[in-house]
């Protein structure tokens, strides 16, 4: 089975931005997890928005900083987003521990809170300006069971052991170190926990976002895969993104 995994993970290494379709069918293989990485990094000359640093042969994205909060905050993202809609995919329980990764503005963060009264929303991010707007935002709102956590480009900053679900929209493409960080999530992970990664679909041309800012499906399979996660499904009941939860592999 470790074999099956090293030679799926470098059979997609190749990948530069191709995919295939969604399905909601669930995954029946858990792959083995190795201790060394089976990614590899590289360089190319940048893309519109690229940052001229590879993994697994798609060029990385550049970072949104803080500068584009009102973006994330536009009063139009719910509609065209649906953003009501992928709340309302996702397996949360009222006690469980949330972790919103790459958090930015807290968009997801202050609606993903009211959903578990009797839990946690940990909202991690590598700029410190997002983290404190963040963190003024829930004070001055009253959201009592949100917790800002300062992470790095290669660790996520949650304690071991620590998280339900936790949710990735519209960030990962943008780590520079995608395999450490999803490591470092691997870690922080309960046995039971799901990773849900949501990014914009490249197999669509009518996405309107720009290409290093989107990944196919197959792409995301095969990067989570090489970080030591299995897939479960895909939803694709959103107009724009995938919707796809993967599980922590032992």
């Amino acid at each position: 089975m470790i074999l099956r995994a090293r030679n799926l993970a470098f059979a997609f290494a190749a990948l530069t931005a191709c995919g295939c379709g969604g399905s909601t069918s669930s995954s029946t293989e858990q792959p083995s997890v190795e201790s060394e990485p089976v990614a590899l990094y590289g360089a190319c000359e940048p893309g519109e928005g690229g940052s001229g640093k590879t993994y697994m042969g798609r060029e990385i994205a550049e970072v949104m900083g803080h500068s584009g909060l009102d973006w994330l905050e536009r009063s139009e993202r719910e509609q065209e987003e649906r953003t009501d809609l992928l709340l309302g995919m996702l397996p949360i329980h009222s006690n469980d521990a949330l972790a919103d990764v790459g958090a930015g503005s807290g968009y997801f963060t202050m609606r993903l809170a009211p959903l578990v009264p009797e839990g946690v929303v940990y909202a991690t991010d590598i700029q410190p300006e997002m983290l404190a707007a963040l963190e003024q935002r829930a004070r001055a709102e009253g959201v009592p069971n949100v917790r800002p956590l300062l992470g790095s480009i290669d660790a996520c900053g949650l304690a071991p052991n620590s998280v339900d679900l936790a949710l990735l929209v519209d960030a990962y493409h943008e780590f520079s170190h995608p395999y450490e960080m999803m490591r470092s999530l691997h870690g922080a992970m309960k046995p039971t926990g799901v990773v849900v990664l949501v990014e914009f679909r490249l197999e669509d041309p009518t996405v309107a976002i720009k290409l290093r800012h989107k990944m196919s499906e197959e792409q995301a399979k095969a990067e989570m895969l090489a970080a030591g996660y299995a897939w479960v499904k895909t939803l694709n009941d959103l107009p724009q993104q995938h919707v796809m939860l993967f599980s922590p592999v032992p």
